[in-house]
């Protein structure tokens, strides 16, 4: 009885110690702007890599969008531009900030307007095939995120 109390034990905390052990990737803070459906909208959020290698993100999912792009804002010579892009990394053990006037999701062609105070879900996708989902606070297209 004794033995078999100590083994249960031994394997609960050995179950214990592999849950508090950080996912790889972690995405938190999302959010979204809400704009007439005949306008883009963007979204933000940040991704954590708790990894001892870079990841490499590919790509984003957000159903309520027929379209989900990886964007980046740049400004040259006082003139401000924004691309696509396909994959930006995530450093070992670091963080990747998706804000206003840096990196940003471009979010076209909504399947319904969206509601300011509602949550949508987002997909991110990366080059190992692991992806990370999380929810998306709507907000009002004044929002500054905070």
């Amino acid at each position: 009885m004794n033995k078999t109390v100590l083994v249960i034990g031994a394997l609960t905390c050995a179950s214990i110690a592999s849950l508090a052990q950080a996912a790889p990737f972690e995405a938190r803070d999302c959010w979204v702007r809400a704009m007439p459906p005949n306008l883009p909208s963007s979204g933000y959020f940040t991704v954590t890599n708790n990894s001892d290698k870079p990841a490499t993100l590919t790509g984003v999912d957000m159903p309520a969008f027929g379209m989900s792009m990886m964007h980046k804002s740049d400004t040259k010579n006082g003139t401000a531009s924004m691309s696509p892009v396909d994959t930006i990394d995530v450093p070992a053990h670091g963080a990747l900030q998706f804000a206003p006037k840096g990196y940003h999701l471009m979010l076209e062609e909504p399947a319904k307007p969206l509601q300011v105070g509602s949550t949508i879900p987002l997909t991110l996708s990366f080059a190992d095939k692991r992806t990370v989902k999380v929810d998306c606070a709507v907000k009002s297209a004044s929002s500054t995120g905070k």
